[in-house]
This record gives structure tokens, sequence and C-alpha cells, in this order.
């Protein structure tokens, strides 16, 4: 007989037998086996909120072969992903298998390495009933605000709709934001740039009019502006104040789940989704050349920045041999994490930082080649010495007025010389050097320029600033930040302007009547209040049946109260119109939401019932037939471009088209790659391409 260890996964299984070897049999769950039936509210609220779980259908055969295993085995393991999902998955399989709660039969894996092995198998511990509890809560507080909540949505709004807890607070922050949009007031205001040389240098350098009668410039039109221009005329230019020190910049911590998700998409453009897919398969393990199957990456959901001291010394060894000591701090760093961080992991970082990107870069995928990346740059640099710079900032004075101009040279590029963290918005105006300036320099003017500006509204959210944005306000945890946007963007409530979120008119209509009705369901203080309720009950501080029951009494009682109101009523999704013309009837078109997604319908429904697909048109000429090149979805969601005379003409391809011309045929040309991508022609035999 054998010891059974129990995961989740095939991949995770595969990487643990091999570290476990012979008297070991590693199997994998395949996910959850257990949870609340999905045709059923399946909580008997007045029995205390007790949850009626089932064997989840569709897992008769995995179930029938852990029961199998678990009966040839001396002793069982419970090694599922270590959180809050991951201890109710074993809490399940425990209740299958008959398992002993109070044996120390749970172990967990923080890296799916030989000494991650080891040290979990080395530490085996009770369930943790608390943890449980949190998840149970969790899950049925999503079961109530499910199943009560939508049936009023599909009588009042739609069929078909879905109401979630977390999703609603989401969907409104994206209809807020619009709103102020639509709200906005754009506002015209001036500045003035100067253009100068100093007496010691022909180097121009810029500066900007901050100050006049040392009060903030605030110049509304160009009346006023001209007026600033016709003080300044014949005044001397002098260098009032100059200072000069060196500033030090700290390297960001290593990543957060929250982190790790904002950078992918600033850099990458990829969604949440994406990116927890290819951290997961990193953290099961990777067939790495002569290593064998190795997890790469600790666990990726995390919102803590421990770092173990091996890995800091592992770090600091690395750095010493790759850049020299220089670059390694006087002493090690530590980051604090958040206050309400949980703090079970370490942040996500390499398993062995020894192993930097490009040594492991054929055994991976491009996804997991590019978030490897990330996680070891992030990592190695948060461990690596500050970067230092020479900074300058001179005050010029002319009359009543005071331009600003700053600079600075790189004195020690430290962590720099890795890794910089990208940002949400990009600075007007690269810093750039300054010459030598000293005060009381009389300047020569080379220009003075006025430049009309508009005021911007707010930027629409993109999946890395809405992260943020949950993140900062408390909403949510590691585990659902991807799942949230994911379920908004399905459920048509929210549909994606290419990085950005806009709300549908579904998602701001159903967002009004819940602000209306379900004031606290949408309030983003609320829910967070809540993620901290639930904290405490992991923490073994609040009874779980007590808080569904404080939340529950409320939440029914505004139910009823909307179910009055609302008596008789619906609300109308206004429909979006088009200038596609009926082919049956002749008028404009509607945009409408259904079971698959948005279609175009005749508003003259029931009299004219004439729908088509929506058609994203696009700047490029089919190469193979000259008809137009649409774009379109895969099977699978991938978003490919293709001939509209599909089937007819069977052209495709993934890259995008753009409007430039091949200069040797003549046909479209297609964007391959990012930046640093390339233009090719996609007409069989021409072969023209040419870097970006």
């Amino acid at each position: 007989m054998s010891d059974l260890v129990i995961v989740e996964s095939p991949a995770k299984a595969k990487t643990i037998q091999k570290y476990l070897g012979p008297g070991y049999d590693v199997i994998a769950s395949m996910g959850h086996v257990r949870d609340l039936p999905k045709s059923k509210f399946a909580v008997d609220v007045d029995n205390n909120f007790e949850p009626i779980y089932t064997e989840m259908k569709g897992k008769e055969d995995v179930i029938k072969d852990l029961k199998k295993h678990a009966k040839k085995s001396d002793k069982i393991y419970l090694a599922t992903d270590p959180d809050r999902e991951g201890e109710a998955i074993s809490w399940h399989l425990a209740h299958i298998l008959n398992m002993d709660l109070n044996e120390n039969n749970r172990i967990a894996f923080n890296e799916i390495t030989k000494t991650g092995v080891s040290t979990g198998m080395s530490n085996p511990h009770k369930i943790d009933i608390d943890l449980v509890n949190a998840q149970q809560a969790r899950r049925i507080l999503d079961r109530i605000v499910g199943y009560k909540l939508s049936p009023f949505l599909w009588k009042k709004v739609k069929r078909g709709l879905s109401a979630g807890r977390v999703q609603s607070v989401a969907v409104r922050l994206i209809v807020d934001r619009e709103k102020e949009i639509r709200d906005f007031v754009t506002q015209e205001y001036w500045t003035i740039d100067g253009k100068f040389t100093a007496p010691s240098s022909r180097k121009i350098f810029s500066a900007k009019l901050a100050l006049i009668d040392s009060k903030k410039a605030e110049l509304k039109n160009e009346q006023e502006a001209q007026a600033v221009l016709n003080s300044l005329e014949n005044q001397d230019f002098t260098i009032s104040k100059v200072k000069k020190r060196v500033t030090k910049r700290q390297p960001a911590p290593p990543y957060i789940t929250s982190t790790l998700q904002q950078e992918a998409s600033r850099r990458m453009g990829f969604q949440a989704r994406r990116t927890m897919k290819a951290a997961q398969e990193l953290y099961e393990g990777i067939e790495i050349n002569d290593m064998g199957l190795v997890g790469l990456i600790t666990y990726m959901r995390t919102d803590s920045l421990r770092v173990s001291a091996e890995a800091q010394a592992a770090a600091t060894a690395y750095i010493n041999q790759k850049y020299g000591s220089e670059y390694v701090p006087e002493t090690p760093r530590v980051y604090k994490s958040k206050k309400n961080a949980q703090d079970a992991h370490e942040a996500i970082r390499p398993s062995m930082p020894e192993l930097d990107p490009e040594s492991v870069k054929d055994s991976l995928t491009t996804d997991q080649y590019k978030i490897y990346k990330l996680i070891w740059e992030r990592f190695i640099a948060s461990q690596m010495a500050n970067a230092l710079l020479d900074t300058m900032s001179a005050e010029i004075t002319a009359g009543n007025c005071q331009f600003n101009a700053s600079g600075y040279t790189v004195k020690f590029k430290g962590f720099t010389v890795l890794y910089v963290e990208a940002k949400d918005t990009k600075d007007e105006e690269e810093n750039k050097e300054l010459p030598p300036l000293e005060e009381g320099q009389v300047l020569k003017i080379k220009s003075l320029d006025p430049n009309q500006h508009f005021t911007q509204p707010p930027s629409r959210f993109t999946e890395a600033t809405l992260i943020k944005t949950l993140e900062e306000n408390g909403i949510g945890r590691p585990s659902t930040y991807a799942p949230t946007i994911t379920t908004i963007t399905s459920r048509m409530y929210v549909e994606r302007d290419g990085k950005q979120l806009k709300p549908t008119a579904l998602g701001e209509v159903t967002t009004e009547l819940m602000r209306e009705h379900f004031k606290k369901i949408v309030d983003a203080k609320f829910t967070a209040d809540m993620e901290t309720r639930l904290d405490d009950v992991e923490k073994g501080d609040t009874d779980w049946r007590s808080m569904l029951k404080d939340f529950y009494v409320d939440f029914n009682s505004t139910l009823d109260k909307a179910e009055v109101a609302m008596e008789g009523k619906r609300v109308k999704v206004p429909d979006e119109q088009t200038d596609v013309i009926c082919d049956v009837c002749g008028k404009n078109m509607v945009i409408k939401i259904g079971r698959f997604g948005k279609f175009l319908a005749c508003p003259g429904f029931p009299e004219c019932t004439n729908t088509k697909k929506i058609v994203q048109a696009t700047k490029g000429i089919c190469p193979i037939c000259g008809n137009k090149v649409i774009a379109q979805k895969s099977k699978k969601g991938r978003n490919f471009f293709g001939c509209e005379k599909y089937p007819e003409c069977t052209f495709m391809t993934w890259h995008t088209p753009v409007e430039d011309k091949c200069p040797k045929c003549g046909c479209s040309l297609f964007k391959k790659g990012g930046k640093s991508g390339k233009l090719l022609c996609e007409k069989p035999g021409c072969g023209y391409e040419r870097n970006l």
C-alpha cells in the first residue's frame, strides 16, 4: 500500500509525484467535487443557513476513482491550493472520503519544488475550519444575492439576467465613470513654455510658466496668455534659485495578484484571466530541459509582500554574480503588506531565482514566458540597490512671472538596469537633463510659446485601473478580480472598447435599478465591509452563520419593498440605432442583446422579424478575392480577421488589417506584433514585409 496525495489538477499531480517518488500515489480531483446545486437555492435559511451540498454533475467517475484509491491507501493527504477555496475543496473531499477532520491530513505547498514539497509534507495539519467557513459564507452570500435578486431582474428588466455581489459593484464603478465622462464640461486653458540657453552652454532647455505674482499661473484664454507675453517683452530672464540634490529611487515590491494582473494588462494587454492561466501553469509545473517538471513560481493568489530569507539569499547571490556587489543593497529589503492582507503566502516570486527567463524560454509557451519574465524581473529588481539620480531644478524670474525647469541625470542605475514599473498614464513630457545653471545667470530666450489646451474627462477604466480601484476600495480578494471581470463582460453588462471597459445600455439600466432599490448591493463601502467580515470569519473572530443572518434579514426586507414599489412596472433597455438598413422593410436596424451576444434586429418587430449578425468592418481588403476583411471570433473565442465572403473565400489571419498598401502588389498590409512588430503582405507569393 502507498500514501495518497490529492491535488486539484493533473499537471500539479504530475509535478508533485516526481518529487515524492515511490510510496506515494498523487491524483487530481479536477477542482471542486461538491457544491450547492445549480438548479436549487440549496440554503436552508430556517435551519441556521445550513447549505445543502451535492456531488457535482459530471464528476461521478472522478469521485469513484478517488474513493477507489482512498480504500487501498494507508494515509490520505489533501494538498489542494493554499487559500480559502483550496481549504474548502479539501473539506469537501474529506466529507466524500469519510476522513477524520481532527487528523493532520492537510498539507500545503507555497511552491512546487523539491524543497517546497518536502516542507509541505513535513508539516501536515488539520483542515482550518475557520478558512472553510469563510469560503462557505462567501459562497452562500453570493447564492442569496444571485438566487433572490436575479428573478427580480428577470421580471423588471430582461429574462436571463443574473446579479452578483462583487460584480454589481464593479459594474457600478464603470457606469459611474461613464456618467462622469458624459457630464464633463470641457474648459479651455493656456500654458506658456519657454526655451532658453544659459551663458555657459549652447544646450537649449525648456521651462514652464508656473507663477504670476507668486500665485499659480491660470490662463483661461488666448487674451490672458497674450497679456502675459506682452508683459514679458524686454524683461531679463534671471535664474533666481537652483536646487541640486541626489535622489534615491526605490524598486517596486514583488508582485501580488492584483499588481501582476495590472502590469500584464499595461505592458502586454493581457486580460486578467489570461494572466492567471499562465501563472497557474507556471506554479503547477513545467517540463524544463534536463530538470524535468518544475514549479517555476510560488503560489499566485496572494496579497502578501513577504519573501522568505532563502529566496532573498538566492536573489542576492544572483545579483552579486550578474551585476556586481554595488547592485546589492546594504541590508535585505523588507516590504510591508497592506493592512488587510491575508499574509498566508509569500509574494509572487520565482521559486528558483537563479533560473532567469532566457534559460527556460525554450520550454515555455509565449504567454508563460512573458508572465515568468515579468515575475522574475520584478522580484530580482525588488532585491537590488536603489537607483541614484542627480536632480536639478531651477526657478527663473522675469518681471512678475516665475518659470520652472527641472531635469535629472542617472548617477547609478541600480535596479533600473533590469526593470522599471509601467504606469497607467504617461507624463506629458520626459524629464530631460539640464545644462549647468547658476543663480544670477541671465538666460537667452529662444522662444516663448503659448499653447492652448482643453481639460479632459477622466479616462474609462481598463482592466488594470479597475483592478487597482477594486483593491484600493477593499472590494474582492486576489482570487476574485479575474472572474469578476470575466463575469461582467460575459453577461454583457460591460463591453470592451480596445483596452477600455464601458457599460452597455443593459449595464446602465440594471445599475440604476439596483441603485434605486438595492443601494447596499451596489455600494462600494458596504461590499468592502462584507469582505472585512469574511476576513473576521477566517480569523475565527466572527460566527459565519450570524454574519449571514445579519445580511439576509436586511436584504430580504429590501427585496420585499422593491417588489411592492415595482409592482406592474418594467424597465426598458434602450436599443442602439445603427445606420444598417433592414433588407425587408427599410427601417434602420437596432442592436439587441440575445443569449449569444449582440445582434442586429428590425425595430418593426413583430411585423418584421428580420435579424442579422453584427459585422465589424476593417480597413483591409481580402488579398485573395478583393472583398472586405471583417473582424470575427473563433469557436474558442479568439479574435481573428477573415474575408466577408467566407466560406466561399477561405482567407483568414490573426494579424490586424491597416490602411497601408503593399508597394509591390497594392494589396492591404497587415500588422503583426506590437510596437516593435512589422507590416506584411498576406497575398500568396508576394512576401513583402517591413519593420514598424
